[in-house]
């Protein structure tokens, strides 16, 4: 018999933290978030004002068999009517019933708040791991993405949940050769509108951080507010991603694109990707770990794109080719091998358009469930 109980302790903490670890020892793709994330992140507990969190584990005969942590994301409900709650950080044993008694829980926790629908994997904001892995299981995860095995969609479906939306994820490598005509567009439509790329030369990580990020975040929420399971970022928010993310910030993979006033309009930010750097430790910061991690930093084999976006009175301008021109020049000057797209809506074609200038491969598909509950 499946027993669902909520996490309540430290040490339900901890178990709910360490599950996925044992889950996958051995899984050469999966990458762990880093533990004291996911342990400060449990202890918030959502922000009453925004987003309300619980955090299930399922157990028989003593034995941890799975979790899942459900958000009621009421900035997000509020700012498109709806009344979901979003489910993540949903790992199981290969089983129905401990995946259904756990979908049963995060239901019944959603319907006690007036809730009529449950959807994800989700997190608080856009900038969270989502989307359930369906293609790619013999590809390796990347670090701000979750791995799951091949067994989870059928564990989703089991639950009666079906699909809502798909992401695509693409490899890029170098180009044969250097688009000429893509740099002299790149040139001439920032030259035309009087726009820049932020030098990164002469700047501490910090200071370089410190300047652009205001405006950064301003362009992020503009940009985003109308795409999938997105909601603007609060001043807390900005504050901790910084802080979450400073650690892996290399400045000569973040391309911002800024006006005469240096307002970032435009952006394609990358991440050394970490992931071989995680993989041994848990996501644990040891010694080794954080050697091995800021050494993947200084020269990374891999670059992640976290993030690309254009402000809406550029989107017609042009300032696309500045950003592609920019990525295309990181993998053709050596600086990393390839680059890890992460996730694209299926539904975004312009986006994906821009790979014709790469060497592309689409190797990964993730999903988003939706059920009425």
């Amino acid at each position: 018999m499946v027993n669902v109980r909520e996490v309540k302790t430290k040490r339900d903490i901890k178990e709910f933290i360490e599950f996925p670890l044992r889950l996958y020892r051995g899984c050469d793709n999966f990458v762990p978030p880093l533990y004291g994330d996911e342990k400060k992140m449990i202890l918030a507990g959502g922000k009453p004002d925004i987003a309300e969190s619980v955090f299930f584990l399922a157990e028989r005969d003593g034995e941890t068999v799975g979790r899942i942590q459900g958000i009621l994301q009421r900035q997000y409900n509020e700012l498109h009517g709806e009344r979901r709650i979003r489910f993540t950080r949903f790992d199981s044993v290969n089983d129905t019933e401990v995946s259904g008694a756990l979908f049963g829980a995060l239901e019944a926790w959603g319907r006690e708040r007036g809730m009529t629908e449950l959807c994800g994997p989700l997190g608080y904001s856009d900038l969270d791991r989502e989307g359930l892995l369906i293609e790619g299981f013999d590809e390796d995860s990347t670090f701000e993405e979750q791995y799951n095995y091949d067994y989870y969609p059928a564990l989703c479906e089991a639950a009666g949940l079906a699909k809502e939306v798909d992401w695509l994820e693409f490899e890029l490598t170098a180009p044969e050769k250097r688009n000429e005509m893509l740099k002299r567009v790149a040139d001439k439509v920032l030259a035309m509108h009087k726009l820049h790329i932020a030098p990164t030369k002469g700047m501490s990580k910090k200071a370089y951080i410190e300047k652009y990020q205001d405006s950064f975040f301003d362009c992020l929420d503009e940009c985003y507010s109308k795409l999938y399971g997105t909601v603007p970022i609060s001043p807390e928010m900005r504050r901790e991603l910084v802080e979450q993310f400073i650690l892996i910030v290399n400045k000569e993979f973040a391309l911002f694109i800024c006006d005469e006033n240096d307002r970032v309009v435009a952006f394609g930010l990358c991440f050394p990707g970490i992931g071989e750097a995680v993989k041994k430790s848990g996501g644990r910061l040891t010694p080794l770990a954080l050697m091995k991690l800021l050494s993947i930093v200084r020269k990374p084999k891999t670059i992640d794109l976290g993030l690309v976006a254009v402000r809406p009175e550029y989107q017609s301008s042009g300032i696309n080719a500045a950003i592609v021109n920019g990525l295309c020049e990181m993998l053709l000057d050596g600086k990393a091998e390839r680059c890890e797209t992460n996730l694209n809506l299926e539904t975004n074609t312009a986006v994906m358009a821009q790979w014709k200038y790469f060497t592309a491969r689409q190797h990964k598909r993730r999903r988003s469930y939706i059920k009425s509950i």
